[in-house]
C-alpha cells in the first residue's frame, strides 16, 4: 500500500485554491518539516550542554542523537492519523462545504466501527498510546512491568506530550489492541499508513539505528522542548504556504526525499526570522588592576571567572543591600557564566512587574556589552503577558525625552507581530525581564511547564531579591532550583542579607546537582558571596569582600500620630528649606491618590507625582521613566518634590530619597523602601497608626513594631543580617512582658500554620524533583483533584485581572468606543471577525486584584471572550457622569481618570 498524501496535517490559515477548495499540507509534509526545523534547532540552538545531556543519555554519539531527534521531531503528529481528526468538522473542505477527506469513508480500508468518530482521545495522546508498541517493534528497549523504566516507552510519551502536557504511563496490556480501547484510532489503512509514515518518516531522515539507552529528566527537557519548537515553527502558515504541494503529487519515495530537501533548505530561514539564532555570550574582559579596591564589584570581578575556569559554571549567590552596584556585580557575574556555558541568552526575573519595569533600561544596557549577534529583549510579566514585544515597545516610548529614546529604544524594540510575541513563546527570547514567576511556573503543573524548563536551560538566570516571596513561592524557587542545577543552569541570586532562605537556595542548588546533603551555610557579612559549581554540587567559599566602601546609617523613627498629619509634619521642614526628596508609602492605591490630593491642596508649590498599581500601563511606565530623572542620585540641590506610591514600589532601583514615609510593614519590606535614602545617613520614619496591607503578615507586622519600638539607628550594611534575624528569632516572644507575649504567641501561631498549610501544598502541587521521576514524565503535568486556576494564581501570588476602560461616544449612526477620551484616533481597531487587536490594548490595562471585580460582569462581547488572550480582561465602557467617566455594576462604581483607576463598593 503506498503512502496516502490525502491525510493531512496541516489546513487552517492556508486559504483556498481558485475552485474554492481547501489548500491543505499533507501530514507527511508537517512531519518531514518538523523533522527538518529540529536538525537546525539542534546545530544552531542547543547548547554544548544540552547535546551532550541527550548523547550520553540514549548512549549514541552526538551525530546519530541528532538524527534521532530530528526523527523523533518528525513522529510528534503520527496521531492525526485517526478517525476524529481527519473527519473533523473543522478540516478542509471542497467548494461546495463537504469535507474533503469525508471520500475515505467510501473506501474499505478505511472503515470504522461505531464510536469512532466520538473517540475524544487527543491526537497527542493517540501519538504516545500507538509509539509505544512500534518502538518496541523495531528495538527500543522495553518493560511489561515498568514501561516507563525503558525507551520505547520514553520517547513515545515524551512526544505525547507535545501539546503541553504529558499522558498518564501506558502498559502492554493498554496497547494489545488500541481500537478496542480507542475506537478512533481505526484499524485496516488507519494502522497501515500509520506505519507507513513512520517508516518513510525513519527512511528519509536517516534514523536507523537502535539506541540503548535512557531517558534521564535532563534530555526529557531537551528533547521535549527541541520537538515542541520545531513544530511550533515548522508550523508557521506563511512559510508552508510558500511550499504547499502542487497537484498530482503522490508521495512517492522520490517526492517525499525532493521534499525533504526543499524542507532542510527551509529550515534554517524559519530560525532566523523567528529571532533565535545567533546570539551568544562575548568573552569577558580580564579585570584589570584595581589598588586600593576590593569591594563587593572589584572582590566578584577578580574571582568569579577563577572559579568558573577550574569548576565550569553554577550558582553565584550574592547578599548585599539593594543596589545598582550589587545589580551591576550580579550582571557581571552572569556575563562570565554565560560565555562559560555558551549560554543564548539571559533573564533577569524580579519579585514585581513594576521593578522588571525598573530594571530593563540596566539589564539591556549591560546586554549590549554582553551579548553577540542578534537579540530580542522582551518585558515578562503579568502586565505585558498579552503581547510582550509591544509592552517592551510601549516602555521604550515611555522612556523617551523629545522624541527620542533616553536608552536606544526604537532600534532595540522587536515589532508588535514577531514570532517570538506570544505567552508561550516569550521566554524563548533572548533578553527577558521579567518576575520570578515565570520561573516557578517551570516547576508548576501549569501548560508547557517544560517548555519553561528547556527555555531557560540555554540561559543564564538572574533572581533579585530571590528571598522575597512567601512560603509558596520559597518552596518553588527550591524546586525551581535543583532542576537549574540538573540542567546545569547558570543562576545569579541576589539577596539582601544572608538567612536560613538563602542557605535552603544554595543547599537546593547543590542537591540538584548531586551534591552532598550536608549544610551549606552563605556568609553572614555583608557584602557576601559564595559559589556552587553545577558539575559536582560543591560549594566554594571565594575570598570575602573588604568591608563596605560605602557604610552608612539608617535612622528609623517611629511615630504615633495621625496618618496624614505625620506626614504633613514630615514635609513641613522639607517645604520650608526648599529641597529635599520624599517617598510616602501608603496602603493601596486608594490611599495613595488621597493622599496625593491633599498633599497638592496643603502645598501648592510642592512638586508631587502619584505612581501606584492601579494606572494604566503606559500612565505608570511614563511616571516611572520621569521619577529616575526627578529622583536620581543627588548632584545639585533639587527643588523639594514627594513621591507618593504603594509597596509595589519597594523593589524598584534607581530612585533615591533623603526620607521615606511609610506605614506598619514587615522589617523586610521597610528596610527595602528605606534602602533606597540617598548618602550616608538614610533616614525612615514608620507612621504606627497608618493602615496595614491586607497582604502582609501580621505576626510580622507586629514583631518589626515591637522591636523597632520608637525607633533604632542601624550601621549599614553590617547589621542589616543582625537585624533580619532578630525579628524572625524563635525566643522573640520571650522576652516580652506576659500580656504582649500572649498576643504576639497567637499571631505567631497563625503565621506558623499558614506557613505550614502553604509548606504542605507547594509540596504537593510542586512538580517532581529531576531524580525523583522514574522515568514517568506524566509526574510532571499530574493534574491532581483541586488543582483549579485559582490555586495556581494562589501560588503565584495574588490573582490579577487586567481592566481596560473605554470612553463611549454615540455618533451619527453608530457607536464608537474611544481608548482615549477626544482622541478618535484611539478608537479600538477590530479585525476579522470583529475581534478586538490584544496587542493595541497593552498599553491601557489596568492590573486590578480579582478580589475587587469578582461580581462585575464587563461589557464584552461574544467575539472578545473567545479569545484566550482577553480572558482575564475585564472591558468596562464607561459613560460620562458630569466632569468624569464612570462604570456602575450592582455592587460597584469604576471611575478612571490620570490618576488611576479607583473602585467604590456600593452600600
Amino acid at each position: 500500500m503506498p503512502l496516502d498524501c490525502r491525510l493531512w496535517g496541516k489546513a487552517a490559515g492556508l486559504g483556498k485554491d481558485v475552485r474554492g477548495v481547501s489548500h491543505t499540507h499533507p501530514l507527511i509534509c508537517h512531519l518531514l518539516d518538523t523533522a527538518a526545523v529540529a536538525e537546525v534547532v539542534w546545530d544552531e540552538l542547543l547548547t554544548v550542554h544540552q547535546r551532550s545531556m541527550v548523547a550520553e543519555a540514549l548512549q549514541v554519539p552526538e551525530e546519530q542523537a541528532r538524527t534521532l531527534a530530528a526523527f523523533w521531531a518528525g513522529l510528534h503528529d503520527i496521531g492525526k492519523i485517526r478517525v476524529p481528526f481527519q473527519l473533523h468538522r473543522g478540516g478542509p473542505k471542497s467548494a461546495d462545504g463537504k469535507l474533503l477527506t469525508r471520500k475515505l469513508t467510501s473506501e474499505p480500508g478505511y472503515a470504522f466501527g461505531p464510536g469512532a468518530e466520538q473517540d475524544r482521545q487527543s491526537h497527542e495522546a493517540a501519538a504516545h498510546w500507538w509509539l509505544v508498541g512500534i518502538f518496541k517493534e523495531i528495538g527500543y528497549p522495553s518493560s511489561k512491568r515498568r514501561p516507563q523504566s525503558q525507551l520505547s516507552h520514553a520517547v513515545a510519551q515524551m512526544l505525547g506530550g507535545h501539546g503541553g502536557r504529558f499522558h498518564p504511563v501506558v502498559y502492554d496490556k493498554d496497547t494489545r489492541c488500541l481500537a478496542a480501547r480507542h475506537p478512533g484510532m481505526g484499524v485496516g489503512s488507519w494502522e497501515e499508513q500509520r506505519r507507513i509514515h513512520f517508516d518513510e518518516v525513519r527512511r528519509v531522515v536517516g534514523a536507523t539505528s537502535v539506541p540503548q539507552g535512557r531517558m534521564t529528566s535532563g534530555a526529557a527537557v531537551v528533547l521535549t522542548g527541541l520537538v515542541v519548537l520545531s513544530d511550533w515553527l515548522a508550523s508557521i502558515e506563511g512559510e508552508i504556504q510558500a511550499r504547499l504541494t502542487k497537484e498530482g503529487w503522490t508521495g512517492t519515495p522520490d517526492d517525499l526525499d525532493s521534499y525533504w530537501q526543499i524542507a532542510r533548505s527551509a529550515a534554517p530561514r524559519l530560525l532566523q526570522q523567528a529571532d533565535l539564532l545567533g546570539t551568544g555570550f562575548v568573552r569577558p574582559p580580564v579585570p584589570g588592576p584595581r589598588a586600593g579596591k576590593d569591594g563587593l564589584g572589584a572582590s566578584m570581578a577578580r574571582q568569579v571567572p577563577e572559579l568558573v575556569a577550574a569548576h565550569g559554571p553554577g550558582l553565584v549567590v550574592v547578599t548585599a543591600p539593594p543596589s545598582e552596584e550589587r545589580t551591576e556585580a550580579a550582571l557581571r557575574a552572569a556575563a562570565v557564566l554565560g560565555h562559560a556555558a555558551n549560554a543564548r541568552g539571559l533573564f533577569y526575573a524580579l519579585p514585581t512587574g513594576s521593578a522588571a519595569d525598573s530594571h530593563m533600561a540596566q539589564v539591556h544596557a549591560f546586554a549590549e556589552q554582553a551579548l553577540t549577534g542578534p537579540w530580542q529583549s522582551l518585558l515578562l510579566h503579568s502586565s505585558s503577558r498579552l503581547k510582550p514585544a509591544e509592552s517592551a515597545e510601549q516602555w521604550a516610548r515611555a522612556h523617551a525625552t523629545d522624541g527620542v529614546s533616553a536608552e536606544p529604544g526604537e532600534e532595540w524594540v522587536p515589532t508588535a507581530n514577531s514570532w517570538l510575541n506570544s505567552h508561550h513563546r516569550a521566554l524563548l527570547a533572548a533578553l527577558g525581564t521579567g518576575t520570578v514567576d515565570e520561573l516557578l511556573q517551570a516547576v508548576m503543573p501549569v501548560k508547557f511547564n517544560v517548555m519553561r524548563l528547556f527555555a531557560f536551560s540555554g540561559k543564564v538566570v538572574v533572581v533579585d531579591e530571590a528571598h522575597a516571596r512567601g512560603a509558596w513561592g520559597q518552596k518553588l524557587m527550591l524546586r525551581f532550583l535543583e532542576w537549574a542545577a540538573a540542567l546545569r543552569i547558570p543562576v545569579v541570586l541576589a539577596a539582601t542579607a544572608a538567612d536560613t532562605s538563602v542557605d535552603a537556595m544554595l543547599a537546593a542548588y547543590r542537591r540538584g546537582a548531586g551534591g552532598g546533603r550536608e549544610p551549606v551555610t552563605q556568609p553572614r557579612r555583608s557584602p557576601g558571596w559564595s559559589f556552587v559549581d553545577a558539575r559536582s554540587g560543591g560549594g566554594h567559599l571565594p575570598q570575602q569582600p573588604a568591608d563596605a566602601t560605602r557604610a552608612g546609617t539608617l535612622d528609623i523613627t517611629v511615630v504615633d500620630g495621625t496618618p496624614y498629619g505625620e506626614i504633613r509634619a514630615a514635609l513641613a521642614p522639607i517645604v520650608a528649606a526648599g529641597n529635599g526628596r520624599v517617598a510616602v508609602y501608603r496602603s493601596t492605591p486608594a490611599e495613595a491618590i488621597r493622599t496625593f490630593h491633599q498633599l497638592t491642596e496643603d502645598f501648592p508649590g510642592l512638586e508631587v507625582t502619584l505612581i501606584h498599581e492601579q494606572m494604566r500601563n503606559k500612565d505608570r511606565w511614563q511616571r516611572l521613566a520621569a521619577c529616575r530623572s526627578a529622583f536620581a542620585p543627588a548632584g545639585e540641590d533639587p527643588s523639594p518634590s514627594v513621591l507618593v506610591t504603594t509597596p509595589m514600589l519597594e523593589h524598584v532601583r534607581g530612585l533615591h530619597f533623603d526620607l521615606v514615609l511609610s506605614g506598619p510593614a514587615p522589617l523586610a519590606a521597610l528596610l527595602a523602601r528605606a534602602l533606597q535614602g540617598a548618602g550616608d545617613r538614610s533616614r525612615l520614619v514608620v507612621i504606627r497608626a497608618d493602615d496595614v496591607s491586607e497582604l502582609d503578615d501580621a505576626a510580622l507586622v507586629r514583631r518589626t513594631d515591637l522591636l523597632l519600638g520608637t525607633g533604632r539607628t542601624v550601621a549599614l550594611p553590617e547589621e542589616l543580617p543582625l537585624l533580619l534575624d532578630e525579628v524572625y528569632a524563635e525566643d522573640f516572644a520571650d522576652r516580652l512582658e506576659r500580656p504582649a507575649a500572649r498576643g504576639l504567641q497567637q499571631l505567631d501561631n497563625q503565621r506558623v500554620v499558614r506557613e505550614r498549610r502553604a509548606d504542605g501544598t507547594a509540596r504537593w502541587l510542586a512538580a517532581p524533583g529531576p531524580w525523583e521521576l522514574d522515568g514517568d514524565l506524566s509526574l510532571l503535568s499530574r493534574d491532581h483533584t483541586g488543582v483549579e486556576p485559582e490555586l495556581l494564581t494562589s501560588v503565584l501570588g495574588e490573582d490579577m485581572v487586567h481592566v481596560v476602560c473605554l470612553y463611549e461616544h454615540d455618533r451619527p449612526g453608530n457607536r464608537v468606543y474611544l481608548l482615549e477620551d477626544g482622541l478618535p484616533e484611539r478608537k479600538l481597531e477590530r479585525g476579522d471577525k470583529r475581534k478586538p487587536n490584544p496587542g493595541q490594548l497593552v498599553p491601557y490595562l489596568v492590573p486590578v486584584p480579582k478580589r475587587f471585580v469578582e461580581a462585575v460582569d464587563g461589557d464584552a462581547d461574544g467575539a472578545w471572550r473567545a479569545m484566550p488572550a482577553l480572558k482575564n480582561v475585564l472591558r468596562l465602557n464607561l459613560r460620562p457622569e458630569g466632569d468624569t467617566w464612570v462604570y456602575t455594576s450592582l455592587k460597584h462604581r469604576f471611575c478612571i481618570s490620570e490618576h488611576g483607576l479607583m473602585i467604590e463598593e456600593l452600600p
